[in-house]
């Protein structure tokens, strides 16, 4: 009687046995992929192909199914964690994958000895400037200096013996004029007693007070006695007369080049 009670009872309330699928225990065993990423965005994705430290929807550049590959540790389909190693497995991703990040930077980083090579050739550069400036500093100084003692030398003024110019002939002439009567006056005594005759051209250089600077042989007359004798004369003529204004205002020493002839009579004329 009391298990007829049982069977009724068991009927009323519809219980049954069921055994599990076997099919949804192997989804639920299936292994957590999880995949590090190195940039998130703003919105979640709708449904997440993989779990990451960050929402990322969509990036890349091809749209095809493809996980990224990285040389960090892969997780294989066999392995399975629990929520705690999962955890501490994906810190242990996090750091390989910054130090990874930190190697990769390093070596894309300007190398220091390079930065000394250029701060060097640029020190160099610089240096080689202050020496240009330097040397244009002293050529300008000498430039000057050469300049101001151009600017101290006498103003000279060459004349020929045909000059035309009005302010230069009389003084020229009366010049002449001078050294042919002391000449003839001193004629060299050895020159007539050998008979030595010939041509020479004298240079003369008279400053503004009419005395003479300088006296030299521009041609020779083949004889040294006449040469010497030219000489001689001129100085012996010396000093003439001052540098009238309409020359000494621009000229401080006067030089006469003219020629000289010892004649076969005995005589010193210029030409």
């Amino acid at each position: 009687m009391a298990c007829s009670v049982a069977l009724h009872a068991f009927a009323l309330f519809g219980i049954a046995l069921v055994m599990p699928d076997p099919r949804g225990a192997a989804n639920f065993m299936q292994p957590l992929q999880v995949v590090l990423v190195n940039s998130k965005s703003a919105s979640r994705p709708a449904q997440a192909d993989a779990l990451a430290q960050a929402n990322l929807d969509g990036g890349g550049n091809t749209s095809e199914d493809r996980q990224a590959k990285s040389p960090l540790p892969t997780i294989s389909d066999d392995q399975q964690f629990t929520p705690e190693q999962l955890s501490k497995h994906v810190a242990q991703l996090e750091e390989e994958s910054k130090r990874m990040l930190t190697q990769l930077k390093s070596k894309h980083t300007v190398v220091q000895p390079e930065l000394k090579k250029q701060q060097s050739e640029a020190s160099s550069n610089g240096d080689e400037l202050i020496q240009k400036a330097l040397e244009i500093a002293r050529l300008e100084a000498q430039i000057n200096k050469n300049w101001d003692a151009y600017q101290k030398q006498p103003r000279r003024k060459f004349i020929g013996a045909r000059t035309q110019e009005y302010r230069f002939a009389q003084y020229i002439e009366d010049w002449r004029i001078k050294v042919e009567r002391i000449g003839n006056l001193n004629y060299p005594e050895q020159a007539r007693r050998e008979q030595l005759y010939g041509k020479l051209q004298l240079s003369v250089s008279i400053r503004t007070d009419g005395s003479v600077e300088s006296v030299e042989v521009s041609r020779s007359s083949g004889h040294r006695i006449l040469d010497a004798a030219a000489m001689r004369i001129v100085k012996l003529a010396a000093p003439y007369a001052p540098l009238p204004p309409d020359i000494s205002k621009d000229t401080d020493i006067l030089t006469i080049t003219r020629t000289w002839s010892f004649t076969t009579s005995d005589k010193l004329e210029s030409e």
